[in-house]
């Protein structure tokens, strides 16, 4: 794992919980300028000073988890703008922004299990910050400001279901479970599937080209296919067409990919499926050896997760909310900054 996810914040919230520390959820909740985190993001930080997640490249961070721990003895959430407009005079962002930040404390132990289970079953979840409280419930369209409520909503772990052979395949999945994606790998190729599985990959062998149980998808996975031998695809592309995933690729030169479209139409897919078929794959133009291929393939995929889950904007209503319900700090106080 590169960085730290947002399950990976309710986690170590729920871990020191359950330890019997005092805990903090700390949310973004509105911008004014730039920032380097989008709204929604949060920092999660215990009584005793350890935290995890982050707003800045360390600007505020000390100051961040200072302000947390004071909100340990009050009963209510508190919002604070750091940088531009705050009442902090001495905590500035570099870029001249400012940020609104929501701290919750004592946040409720079971809303944050409930939405880490609704990820784990790879559905999206959900948690209400309120004044009074964290609560879990449905998940809402966006994140930001509902009716007085910060309004979160969680989106499972991007999944890659690798298809195919050789390098290429091999580059892929250890380049996507670096970043952060769960990897299922599919191959006829026994060598290949040890030598992964052994790195704990979860790996299914293609023993014919019948289509195996584990070709699943759901609309946080992408599939794609980097065989070389096109004949293994057969069943396996007008299967991935069908599922739910809201990427179906396949390698290939434009006299490939239109070979590989006359075989689907003549197998009888549907031309709406054969649409989804993602024949441009990649964001590096004319990508030959594996690792750029892996490369730029991986980052077209995750460039169209991160349309899929969509982005959060510090849009007018978020920046507007009716906030009057919320403590906020003194305007001539001061807490220490990072150095």
């Amino acid at each position: 794992m590169i960085a730290t996810t947002p399950a990976d914040i309710l986690r170590f919230a729920l871990a020191r919980i359950e330890e019997g520390i005092g805990t903090i959820l700390v949310t973004l909740t509105g911008i004014e300028g730039t920032a380097p985190r989008a709204i929604g993001a949060q920092m999660a930080v215990a009584a005793d000073g350890r935290y995890l997640g982050s707003f800045s490249g360390g600007c505020i961070e000390a100051a961040v988890v200072a302000e947390a721990i004071e909100t340990l003895a009050e009963a209510r959430a508190r919002l604070v703008r750091f940088g531009a407009g705050s009442p902090y005079l001495d905590i500035r962002l570099p870029c001249g922004s400012g940020i609104d930040l929501l701290f919750n404390p004592h946040p409720d132990r079971h809303a944050i299990a409930d939405a880490l289970a609704r990820l784990d079953r790879r559905e999206a979840a959900g948690l209400r910050l309120s004044a009074d409280g964290v609560a879990s419930g449905a998940p809402v369209d966006a994140t930001g400001w509902q009716n007085g409520d910060f309004c979160l909503r969680y989106h499972p772990v991007l999944r890659i279901v690798a298809m195919g052979q050789g390098e290429e395949l091999t580059a892929l999945a250890r380049l996507a479970r670096a970043f952060g994606a769960a990897v299922s790998v599919i191959s006829p190729d026994r060598g290949l599937l040890t030598d992964l599985g052994a790195d704990g990959f979860d790996t299914t062998h293609l023993a014919t080209r019948a289509v195996p149980q584990s070709l699943t998808a759901d609309p946080w996975t992408a599939i794609l296919s980097v065989f070389h031998d096109r004949d293994w695809e057969e069943d396996l592309l007008p299967y991935a067409l069908g599922l739910d995933a809201f990427y179906v690729g396949a390698i290939g030169s434009r006299r490939t990919q239109a070979m590989r479209l006359d075989a689907l139409r003549a197998a009888g897919v549907p031309d709406r499926l054969c649409q989804r078929l993602r024949t441009s794959v990649g964001l590096i133009p004319a990508a030959r050896d594996p690792v750029t291929l892996a490369l730029s393939a991986l980052a077209q995929i995750v460039q169209d997760y991160a349309a899929i889950v969509g982005v959060s904007n510090p849009a007018t209503a978020e920046m507007h909310a009716d906030t009057s319900a919320y403590q906020s700090p003194a305007p001539a106080r001061r807490i220490a900054a990072s150095p």
